[in-house]
């Protein structure tokens, strides 16, 4: 099948548009939809200056969504003296996994000539997680934990690196079945809270002085499709999937997400699309800290809650006790 933008062949098929792109139109077309999103999102500030320019701190796991995005992100803005990016990788102790992609996210930067910043749970919290799936002190699976420890350190470091956003590697799929989720549990005021973290315009967003803003520019893009450029561009990803991954709930949303899509091309957008809108309602009716309680600091590290403990410390705590 050719191209439907030259005579080349076609290196994919989007059920959801119709169109067949060769190698080249369909990598412009990625590029053209997270440009587009750095775009709708105001990411750069207008306030950024060659003078006083803003830092973009990207989370690369070494996975195929982080490895495209920190690529895009260096091709797009390496010119541009307004924009300094930053890569942080954080190793969580999971042995025959982690230390594979840190060596992709290691190749990657070093290509790139991009500043690399390396942490792990052994140093930050005595811990590793594979000890931490032994353990399981709070009975949960492992995603929860290590969901909250990575959390964590993206904050903290997103702090100590002075930047002013930090991004993260969530695709479409990613996206569309956490909008999903959220539906279905009927948390409204969960989904005004995602809205005003990661998906509203910077400049739309309530007061977050408390966090580093957070974007996510590959959501308009499907995973699939973020795993073809990947290898179209011969990048560095390591793509295996966690062998402690275990999130049964979104496992099945997941199957019914790539039921449905296939049985009706556009799920996904169209999913997104809507749930961009009633949450965008949500979050005028609860505003960013709207009946919460007032946040403080966590007497042990001292980040941002509404309890005594923060739940990475609570969490820390648990393992340690067992």
């Amino acid at each position: 099948m050719d191209c439907d933008k030259c005579d080349r062949e076609a290196v994919m098929h989007a059920a959801y548009s119709g169109l067949h792109l060769c190698e080249e139109h369909f990598c412009r077309s990625v590029d053209k939809r997270v440009r587009r999103r750095v775009r709708e999102d105001d990411l750069l500030s207008s306030s950024a200056t060659p003078e006083n320019p803003e830092t973009w701190l990207v989370g690369l796991s070494g996975g195929k969504d982080s490895v495209v995005l920190t690529k895009i992100f260096h091709d797009t803005f390496r010119e541009d003296p307004r924009v300094e990016i930053v890569a942080l990788t954080i190793h969580e102790g999971i042995e025959g996994y982690r230390d594979e992609s840190l060596e992709a996210c290691e190749e990657l930067a070093a290509d790139l000539d991009l500043r690399h910043e390396v942490v792990t749970y052994e140093e930050e919290f005595d811990l590793r997680m594979d000890d931490v799936v032994d353990k399981d002190p709070e009975n949960m699976a492992a995603c929860a934990y290590c969901g909250v420890f990575r959390r964590d350190l993206l904050s903290k470091y997103a702090e100590e690196l002075d930047a002013d956003k930090l991004l993260t590697g969530h695709n479409l799929d990613d996206e569309a079945e956490t909008a999903l989720m959220n539906f279905l549990e009927g948390d409204v005021a969960q989904v005004a809270k995602h809205f005003d973290a990661s998906l509203a315009p910077f400049d739309e967003r309530s007061d977050q002085d408390d966090f580093v803003p957070r974007a996510k520019p590959l959501r308009d893009v499907p995973e699939k499709e973020v795993a073809l450029y990947a290898q179209l561009e011969d990048l560095p990803a390591h793509i295996t999937e966690c062998p402690h991954s275990s999130e049964a709930y979104r496992a099945e949303i997941q199957d019914l997400m790539l039921s449905l899509e296939e049985n009706h091309p556009g799920t996904r957008h169209s999913i997104m699309a809507g749930y961009e809108e009633l949450a965008a309602l949500a979050a005028e009716e609860f505003g960013a800290g709207e009946g919460d309680r007032e946040l403080g600091e966590c007497e042990r590290c001292g980040a941002s809650t509404t309890r005594e403990l923060c739940r990475k410390c609570s969490l820390v705590e648990a393992v340690h006790a067992v």
